[in-house]
């Protein structure tokens, strides 16, 4: 067995003070299972050629992270970690290994409640880094017995990917985040070798068959009690890969993730902050809101380097960056007895000069405090870094293409100030109900029921835009909104809370009424009760405008005539996606990587069973919200 990177025992020298703080790792990694042919083991030669393979496409996700690189190579797995270092970057390097060296982990994400597991398993493991992910180990060894690793991955608060190798039983154990937030995909090479990976571009050329693994789900290659290894995962096909498994591939993963809010019946008479007309009967339910999203931006503060907060001018972000201020002042990682390293919270905003979000998210700025940076971007600048975008995105969904270049932009200059870090307001709509299609919903069902939906799909679209579109330059981007605690309270609440009723004066409630209601004493009014703007729409109408006319002339009729032709695996809806699609098929070739892609008609950034809530709406495919005509009553 080799680890490449480090010795074992520079992890204990490298900080004697490892243990006082927590390791934040946010990076990528590449894991090659099942290397040895039946039970023959496998040649030295053939493994010196694997795990050179490993590391060639361990370097194109370099990108997540330029801190470290470290690998382990084993008889029957390969397993290659790329590190940003955001809390204590002197240690805690990838991959980890296990007290009694026997188990190796690769690990993407934060653990945010590592310090409760730490205590609850204190005494039973010697911890040999102050990473939050190190947590992984011990709960494996504590479950590995009975096999019931959804109780162990549920205990995980926090946003993440990992491939734990366990050497000694030959077995892997591989999982991901209830939502998504971290990206994770599985192949299959001619060979019948399973690979996993942070970013898809790892794989292509190298598998045969590739999938994105699904969210909320775990493979485990074991047998006996724990052989849940062959058991598809429930749900997987609707909120999960988007491509059918290939000949090669292993059963499913198995769904971890499981919630009773899944269910109308479970919310519907849960209860309500307001009656009826609208009117505040139950003040605590709003309260319940607040406390949990302040608990959950509270616990994403762990830094020791500079961190920021993305603010747009929206409710949402706006509403980060207040909470974000609020506790800014003290470290957390000393329980807020220490004063913070970065005093100062700096904020930043994208978008055409003079676009909605720029004036907005500098109202909103001088309101909280933050030290504000509006950074301006070009049409044509955005038009030349398409292909970048793409490339690292690893989409043509109109959406998230509109909406990622922006960020990307964006990212490079936070990247260029020493911010390794910021947060943001993702998934605050999909919770809430905040996109403006939502006011056409017919009943509490239908609405919640959408939520529902939309929160399955998050991976698919704003997720990348989080997290690919930032660490395109080694940017992290964390999301308090999803946060497992405050989602359970986000999608308990009764949904007619959440819903555009009509008021006893005849008017409607505005989307997210009872987010805006709990963070009103926060936010300077123009802001907390400012109408959605989709982000693509946000940072200037030009944008979106230009991009539509300039597909429209690039791609001729003849083209797009023939685009199943072309396109024979998810044929290209509209001009704008055909242009996309071409990109992205110079970079991903493989029909596996298109089928990575989520295809299915929308409005204002909708679900396609949503279309059915608007007549208007059955031939539509467009994600601007200018798109629902009567709800979007002010144009800028």
């Amino acid at each position: 067995m080799k680890f490449g990177g480090y010795g074992k025992s520079g992890l204990e020298m490298v900080n004697p003070i490892y243990n006082a703080f927590a390791i934040v790792i946010m990076c990528g990694f590449v894991g090659c299972f099942d290397l040895s042919s039946g039970t023959a083991p496998i040649g030295e030669g053939l493994k010196e050629e694997l795990r050179a393979r490993v590391l060639e496409m361990s370097k194109r996700i370099r990108h997540r992270g330029p801190d470290w690189s470290g690998v382990y190579t084993g008889d029957n797995a390969i397993l290659s970690h790329e590190r940003l270092s955001i809390v204590d970057p002197l240690s805690g390097k990838q991959p980890l290994v296990s007290d009694d060296g026997k188990i190796i982990l690769a690990a993407n994400g934060e653990i945010y409640n590592h310090k409760d597991i730490r205590a609850q398993l204190a005494g039973s493991y010697q911890f040999k880094t102050g990473s939050d992910c190190e947590v992984i180990i011990p709960l494996y060894k504590k479950y590995r017995e009975s096999g019931n690793f959804s109780a162990m991955i549920e205990q995980l608060s926090g946003i993440f990917a990992f491939a734990l190798y366990d050497s000694e039983n030959d077995v892997y154990l591989v999982a991901r985040d209830e939502i998504g937030v971290i990206p994770l995909y599985q192949g299959w090479d001619k060979a019948g070798r399973y690979y996993v990976a942070s970013e898809l571009k790892a794989l292509e050329g190298e598998c045969q068959t590739i999938e994105e693994f699904p969210n909320g789900c775990y493979l485990y290659s074991g047998v006996g009690d724990g052989a849940l290894r062959g058991v598809p995962a429930e749900g997987v096909a609707e909120a999960g890969t988007a491509g059918a498994r290939g000949s090669l591939s292993p059963a499913g993963p198995v769904r971890w993730y499981h919630r009773d809010w899944e269910s109308f019946d479970a919310v519907k008479n849960n209860p309500r902050a307001t009656d009826d007309r609208g009117e505040v009967i139950n003040p605590a339910v709003i309260e319940k809101v607040r406390n949990g999203l302040e608990s959950a931006v509270k616990a994403q503060l762990m830094s020791d380097v500079p961190y920021g907060v993305l603010l747009s001018g929206g409710l949402d972000s706006s509403i980060i960056a207040a909470v974000t201020q609020k506790f800014s002042k003290k470290r957390i990682e000393s329980d807020s007895k220490e004063s913070a390293w970065w005093p100062q919270l700096h904020s930043f905003a994208v978008g055409l000069e003079g676009s909605p979000d720029l004036v907005a998210a500098k109202k909103a700025a001088e309101y909280i405090g933050t030290v504000h940076h509006e950074v301006h971007f070009t049409i044509q600048e955005a038009l030349d870094a398409l292909p970048d975008v793409i490339y690292h995105i690893e989409t043509y969904d109109i959406t998230t293409v509109r909406a990622s270049t922006p960020m990307y932009l964006l990212a490079r200059v936070i990247k260029s100030m020493g911010i390794k870090m910021v947060l943001s307001g993702e998934g605050s709509d999909e919770l809430f109900g905040g996109y403006l299609y939502f006011h056409k919903a017919p009943n509490a069902q239908e609405f919640h029921e959408e939520l529902v939906r939309k929160m399955s799909k998050l991976h698919l679209y704003d997720c990348l835009r989080a997290n690919k579109s930032l660490m395109a330059w080694g940017v992290e981007g964390r999301v308090p909104f999803l946060d497992k605690d405050f989602i359970d309270i986000a999608m308990r609440l009764d949904p007619s809370d959440k819903m555009n009723i009509k008021l006893s004066d005849g008017k409607q409630r505005m989307e997210k009424w009872i987010l805006r209601k709990a963070f009103e004493d926060l936010l300077p009014e123009n802001i907390c009760w400012r109408q959605k703007e989709q982000f693509s729409d946000g940072v200037g109408y030009n944008w979106i405008d230009t991009l539509k006319k300039m597909t429209e002339d690039k791609v001729s009729d003849a083209e797009f005539a023939r685009r199943e032709n072309r396109f024979p695996v998810n044929p290209p809806k509209t001009k704008e996606e055909y242009y996309y699609r071409e990109i992205y098929s110079r970079l991903f070739p493989s029909d596996s990587a298109a089928r990575c892609v989520p295809h299915e008609a929308g409005v204002a950034c909708s679900t396609a069973k949503a279309l059915e809530w608007d007549a208007a709406w059955k031939n539509m495919d467009e994600p601007s919200g200018r798109a629902i005509a009567g709800v979007h009553d002010k144009a800028y």
